[in-house]
């Protein structure tokens, strides 16, 4: 008998497995974790205290490591232990606090908070030895960093905020007469902008330009029109500015189930130019209720580029990519967690008041 090809086939991390990697010392800290790091299928990356001034973006490569790149291109550095003003239009780089020493089968994935994504303060993960931002390598073992760079807001940093969060990956080997009975989605869905004004209301948020700080400790304490301007769409259509940034909404309500965890393609070049999405990452259970009452849009993130580009309703703005679970969570967005966008419609961060 001819033997069958090994299939390989990787499985999103839940909420008790992450558990199990704090218990096995694959993540750890020099400080004690807290109870609301672990989301249903990833877990809240904390800042640490010491933090460069950089001069420009960078990777390491796969033969560096990032110390090696911040005696090249550090200009500055900083403690965050009592707060520091990150300025817009420059770049930093934290060293976390959780450190990574992961299986040889265990991959990571990171992203932005969704917080972080909706004021425009463009957050990565980087690692020793990586050539691509937000992804750890299977095995990887050492220290994480966040690159961050304000590009609407200056904001006041601290250690122990948290701007980014990891999810896991387990690489499984499967028989091909496995693949039958295991769920897979390929299919992409397709999501569109929602441009229509009901009963005259306005349908999205342009950063202004220049405007105070914002403090990442203060939640619902800053008035919106201290930093925004209200879009409303004539005849259901917005002319997108270059370099503008904007807070608008999917005309789909998203729903995930718990046996699923959703990832939304940032960036399609060949349906415009421009940015839909920073964060992009929906946690089991966001959008979802067995009787269909929690309805959730997805918030947009978007930055035009080069050339001004006119967005019509219901235009296709991206694509919404599922991956199943290893197992449901044990804990779902929404229920029984301090989950600030169950239920969202058009909504800004979780700074600003209600």
């Amino acid at each position: 008998m001819c033997s069958k090809e090994p299939v390989y086939y990787k499985s999103v991390l839940p909420s008790q497995e992450i558990r199990g990697l704090l218990h096995k010392k694959q993540i750890f800290s020099n400080l004690n974790f807290e109870k609301d790091q672990i989301q249903p299928s990833s877990i809240d990356l904390r800042l640490g205290s010491k933090a460069w001034r950089m001069r420009a973006s960078f990777l390491p490569g796969i033969k560096r490591k990032v110390s090696s790149c911040i005696s090249e291109f550090a200009m500055q550095e900083i403690d965050l232990s009592n707060g520091y003003i990150l300025e817009k239009g420059s770049v930093y780089l934290v060293k976390l606090q959780e450190n990574l020493n992961l299986p040889e089968n265990i991959e990571g994935i990171a992203n932005a908070k969704s917080s972080t994504g909706r004021l425009d303060l463009f957050t990565r993960l980087i690692s020793d030895y990586c050539d691509e931002f937000d992804r750890v390598i299977k095995g990887y073992s050492g220290p994480l960093y966040a690159e961050i760079a304000p590009n609407s807001f200056s904001v006041l940093a601290q250690q122990n905020i948290k701007l980014n969060q990891i999810r896991f990956k387990l690489h499984k080997t499967l028989d091909t007469r496995d693949i039958i009975v295991n769920k897979i989605i390929s299919n992409p869905k397709i999501f569109s902008i929602n441009l229509k004004n009901k009963k005259n209301l306005f349908i999205g948020y342009r950063a202004k330009s220049h405007t105070d700080l914002i403090d990442l400790r203060k939640i619902n304490h800053y008035n919106i029109d201290d930093f925004w301007e209200k879009i409303e769409s004539k005849n259901n259509k917005i002319v997108l500015d270059p370099g503008a940034f904007y807070i608008l909404s999917s005309r789909e309500y998203v729903s995930v189930s718990p046996s699923y965890a959703a990832e939304m393609a940032p960036y399609l070049p060949m349906i415009g130019e421009f940015r839909v999405h920073y964060a992009g990452f929906f946690d089991p259970g966001f959008g979802y209720s067995s009787d269909n009452t929690k309805k959730s849009r997805a918030v947009l993130e978007v930055r035009c580029h080069d050339t001004p580009f006119i967005l019509e309703h219901g235009q296709k703005m991206g694509e919404l990519i599922f991956e199943e679970m290893l197992e449901k969570p044990d804990v779902l967005y929404g229920k029984k967690l301090k989950s600030n966008y169950q239920g969202q419609g058009l909504k800004l961060s979780k700074h600003f008041k209600n």
